[in-house]
């Protein structure tokens, strides 16, 4: 497989940049074997059976994007320079690894101010990114890095216009329990309380699971080759609880969907090659392409992908890569809106025997990573 395959021709004003209000207004490609229709999110009651089980990542965006000021003495007196940092996920040991500009600039031993609360020390710096360790600490730095920090909109909606205050709601979901991600799970971007009531009402039930979402999740595909890609490693979590939903779930013949490809991948690591759930938490770094088996998930709710994308290469692995051509075709060509803040999808592939052992490659479920 090359990256090549999984290239498409987006035009740029397709590119949300900012959501569908209400959230459940957002349009719904329903693509169900060789079956497309044209819904909206608020039609999934009736797109999904009693007992099917919908999986929600419950990860919490943190404000993570900061602008700070380093002061250094010179022979001219103290120089003040202005330093913008986007927090990517936890250091090994404490403080947090961060991407910064400009990075040439700052030399370890300095300190960054970001507001009257809230500063760190530049503890270790690399050739892409450094590492800082704040003066706060658990629930204070939380409330300090509320007051500090903006959303970390994605790339392509940054480049457009700066994060303000709506994208505080905007970018997080309704259900957003335990911070830690850098960027949200989209899909469930669409979901509010009138919608996850009708859902239940209908016997859907949910899951919450924890995966968080870090700022590798945008870093493109350098390699032509894409089984040489080294996916980047995320911190996630199923429960006791969690395991035992989805196997109930499984054994009475319900659907295991989950909303969004975090929570797909999270799942598809933590299960045993028959399916079956176990409890889990550790870095997963699985690489879902062409040729991999799903384990447990049937489907999958999730939204319009990047072009040349790990992503891209996922909804190809579930509903085969030349389906995937012929739906993003039709997406584009109905004017859907791609990306973060874009509309959704909802993948359901032909077939009831796709479960099964990994088809080449590593087999993901077998140890935390």
């Amino acid at each position: 497989m090359k990256l090549s395959d999984f290239d498409f021709d987006l035009p740029e004003a397709l590119i949300a940049t900012r959501p569908a209000r209400p959230r459940s207004s957002a349009r719904l490609l329903v693509a169900d074997g060789d079956r497309t229709r044209d819904l909206h999110v608020r039609d999934l009651p009736g797109l999904l059976r009693p007992g099917d089980r919908l999986v929600l990542n419950d990860t919490r965006v943190i404000p993570a994007r900061l602008t700070g000021t380093r002061t250094r003495d010179t022979g001219q007196g103290p120089v003040t320079a202005r330093i913008e940092v986007t927090l990517m996920e936890p250091a090994a040991g404490g403080g947090w690894r961060a991407m910064a500009k400009p990075l040439r600039k700052l030399k370890p031993g300095e300190r960054v101010v970001f507001s009257d609360t809230l500063s760190a020390e530049v503890v270790d710096k690399g050739a892409e990114d450094v590492t800082l360790a704040f003066d706060l600490e658990g629930a204070a730095f939380e409330e300090a890095l509320a007051q500090a920090g903006a959303m970390p909109l994605p790339p392509y909606i940054a480049a457009r216009r700066p994060a303000d205050e709506r994208d505080r709601e905007d970018y997080q979901t309704v259900w957003a329990a335990r911070p830690g991600a850098v960027a949200a799970p989209t899909a469930s971007l669409h979901f509010d309380p009138p919608l996850l009531a009708a859902l239940a009402e209908r016997g859907v039930a949910f899951t919450h699971v924890t995966l968080h979402v870090g700022a590798g999740t945008f870093l493109p595909v350098k390699v032509d080759d894409v089984s040489q890609h080294k996916m980047h490693a995320e911190w996630g979590e199923v429960t006791d609880t969690a395991a035992a939903e989805i196997n109930a779930t499984r054994a009475a013949g319900g659907r295991i969907i989950p909303v969004g490809t975090t929570a797909l991948r999270l799942i598809e690591s933590a299960a045993a090659p028959d399916g079956t759930m176990h409890p889990w938490h550790g870095e997963t770094d699985i690489f879902i392409r062409p040729g991999y088996r799903f384990r447990v998930a049937d489907a999958l709710m999730t939204n319009f992908h990047l072009p040349k994308s790990t992503l891209m290469m996922l909804v190809s692995a579930l509903m085969g890569t030349e389906r995937i051509r012929g739906i993003y075709a039709h997406a584009i060509g109905a004017g859907y809106r791609f990306f973060s803040y874009g509309d959704a999808s909802l993948l359901i592939p032909a077939g009831e025997t796709r479960h099964g052992e990994v088809a080449g490659g590593h087999s993901p479920g077998d140890s935390p990573a």
